[in-house]
């Protein structure tokens, strides 16, 4: 990559960083891939586009029910585990990222686990669930470096910030009849994200300044809940009509903030701490901040015909997306924040040839799926030249490859995501999913003649 665009990219991160720091002096070089967009909030989160199944169809889950993949999105597809069996869904991503601004780009890949979930009966009528998924996830990194007059020197100032939020969810389906099926999530939410800004002086400026920095730690560790219905109605002999509905309790949660400011010096690369300028003696610089989870309505609806296809679409809405993290201002270490949060919306629009499981043929029992989605506004950035609405577009194709007979499935799926606007900065993702969800017979009781 040029100079040149090495420096526009890097213009693009500074405008980014300023928006939830001080404002920082003119940028020079960038020297790592990062995700600017995670820096606010608790994080970018990207359910339900991690996992495979569900990116394989844009996202239209909220009325698929299935007796081999786990559906942690609406919690009354839970009630779709059949009897007798025991579920286990595991899926893995890798992704390749690419951010784009104005001709400039920085790629990079990385791969992670993408959930863990497991799910059984506990009666006839009654199924439960358990997982563990990514939430959120911050990392970004930006480093400019400027001539100070009154240091006499350069001053390398770096933004950084890295951590995440990780679910750990319990869930249970009810049958309420053969057609409706009911269920909730209780969804625990931990984990911690370290900001900091670090100034190093460099040159004849360490003769008169000391490197110093700000570091806020972030801590949580709350509780949120999920409600989900589905139910099915057949229309005709043929064709069968399923419906979902979805609500996201709000919630008014507070979490737990470490702040401090310190010089310190570098010696043989370690650093040794000289000075605490924050928190004041007396003062231990822990201290709570709001968090707040808007109501979120979802609704699904999907056309199916004979267990051979089906064509899905969803909706949902939220007075704004993902949480609303709001610092206790006493203690705000980074300046004011020109980040907005508006009214989200999204849609999701998927098609599924499920295979016919009765075949002879291998290939004729393979699913094919794919779908599109638009997620509007997830977040509004104001900057000098005026406020900039951040939407998402993506897509996805994937492939049921069916094992031992059908009761258990391996799903490939490939999808693409762009984020975010190019004249300010966008974010485009190539995501490669498998998954394995395996569906074996546990709590059979052998008869004997």
């Amino acid at each position: 990559m040029t100079n040149r665009k090495k420096n526009s990219l890097t213009a693009a991160f500074a405008v980014l960083l300023a928006l939830t720091c001080a404002t920082p002096p003119a940028a020079e070089a960038q020297n790592s891939f990062n995700v600017p967009f995670s820096q606010f909030g608790i994080g970018l989160t990207e359910l339900p586009y991690n996992m495979p199944y569900a990116y394989s169809m844009g996202g239209a889950v909220y009325s698929r029910a299935s007796r081999n993949n786990i559906n942690p999105f609406n919690p009354a597809s839970y009630a779709a585990v059949k009897p007798e069996s025991f579920v286990f869904d595991i899926g893995i991503n890798i992704q390749r990222c690419k951010l784009v601004q104005e001709g400039a780009s920085l790629s990079d890949a990385d791969g992670n686990v993408a959930y863990l979930a497991v799910a059984f009966p506990l009666t006839k009528w009654w199924k439960t669930s358990a997982g563990l998924m990514p939430y959120s996830t911050v990392d970004y990194e930006s480093v400019q470096t400027s001539y100070d007059a009154a240091a006499a020197g350069n001053i390398k100032t770096i933004y950084a910030g890295n951590g995440g939020v990780s679910q750990i969810y319990w869930g249970n389906g009810f049958n309420i009849g053969q057609r409706l099926s009911l269920g909730f999530n209780l969804n625990y939410l931990y984990g911690s994200i370290t900001r900091a800004i670090t100034y190093d002086f460099l040159e004849n400026a360490s003769t008169y300044f000391m490197n110093s920095r700000r570091q806020k730690d972030t801590y949580i560790s709350n509780l949120v809940f999920d409600l989900g219905a589905q139910y099915r109605q057949p229309l005709g002999e043929k064709y069968t009509l399923n419906m979902g509905l979805t609500c996201r309790l709000p919630r008014q949660m507070t979490v737990k903030d470490d702040a401090k400011v310190y010089t310190f010096v570098t010696s043989t690369s370690q650093e040794l701490l000289c000075d605490t300028i924050f928190p004041l003696p007396g003062d231990d610089g822990i201290y709570r901040s709001d968090l707040e989870q808007p109501l979120t309505i979802g609704a699904g609806l999907a056309l199916e015909r004979n267990n051979r296809w089906q064509v899905a679409v969803d909706f949902s809405h939220s007075p704004y997306s993902g949480m609303k993290y709001t610092e206790n201002t006493q203690y705000n270490l980074f300046g004011t924040s020109a980040v907005q949060y508006h009214s989200n919306t999204r849609i999701a629009l998927g098609g599924e040839w499920m295979g016919n499981a009765d075949a002879t043929s291998y290939w004729s029992r393979i699913g094919i799926r794919a779908g599109v989605y638009y997620n509007q506004g997830r977040l509004s950035l104001e900057v000098a030249d005026g406020a900039y609405r951040l939407d998402e577009i993506g897509g996805g194709l994937g492939f049921a490859l069916p094992m031992r007979k059908g009761q258990s499935v391996l799903n490939l799926s490939v999808g693409y995501a762009s984020f975010g606007t190019a004249e300010l900065l966008r974010r485009d993702c190539l995501t490669i999913g498998l998954s394995l969800g395996s569906c074996e017979h546990w709590f059979a009781k052998r008869k004997y003649n």
